[in-house]
């Protein structure tokens, strides 16, 4: 048995049984921020969200994603292309705290 199940993505929704007006007001919100186009395509943001299910990783959101960049219109170099800016991304991120490094080599003379 593997600890994430595909299936259990059909599941999301239950996570809302003890307080479904939260979940309400979440889907609400991410139907706005991801569902439609805006300023942003559908297709473009399903590329932004595939990067950051990689970078955060998220299994359930890289099958999800997945799919939606591909019925969004994107095409496997575009998806490679976004998963490469976020992992640029993570190891930027990373590797910018060497400067705390650096600040606190300088205060001991090194």
């Amino acid at each position: 048995m593997n600890y994430y199940e595909s299936k259990d993505l059909n599941r999301f929704a239950e996570v809302g049984k003890f307080k479904p007006d939260l979940m309400k007001k979440f889907f609400d919100y991410y139907n706005a921020a991801v569902g439609t186009d805006g300023s942003l395509t559908k297709r473009e943001k399903a590329l932004i969200a595939l990067a950051i299910a990689h970078f955060k990783p998220c299994p359930y959101c890289i099958d999800a994603y997945t799919t939606a960049c591909l019925e969004s219109g994107a095409n496997p170099d575009q998806m490679t292309e976004a998963i490469h800016v976020a992992a640029a991304m993570a190891a930027g991120i990373d590797l910018v705290h060497g400067v705390q490094m650096l600040n606190h080599l300088e205060k001991h003379g090194a």
